[in-house]
């Protein structure tokens, strides 16, 4: 077990980091007392879980979704037709 005050802490981080990945309990204290266990992050990697129907009524579609206006296409091609000249 490693025990550490918060400014040594803050000059040794990544060696405390390598240390808790090592799979030593690293803990910082203040004043003293202990504050904090530096430990592993443990990732989980099961998808979340929503129930059927999570979104249902929190997000819609506006009925011109797919419509591109004449403006906004201005706007990418610089004004110019977006088909080329025969």
């Amino acid at each position: 077990m490693v025990i550490t005050n918060i400014s040594d802490a803050k000059a040794s981080l990544s060696r405390l980091i390598e240390q808790a990945l090592q799979g030593e309990e690293v803990i910082i204290g203040k004043a003293g007392k202990p504050v904090v266990r530096l430990v592993p992050y443990e990732a989980d990697p099961s998808p979340r879980q929503l129930g059927a129907g999570a979104w249902k009524g929190k997000i819609w579609i506006a009925d011109d979704f797919d419509e591109l206006p004449e403006e906004v296409l201005a706007l990418f091609t610089g004004g110019q037709d977006d088909e080329p000249a025969a």
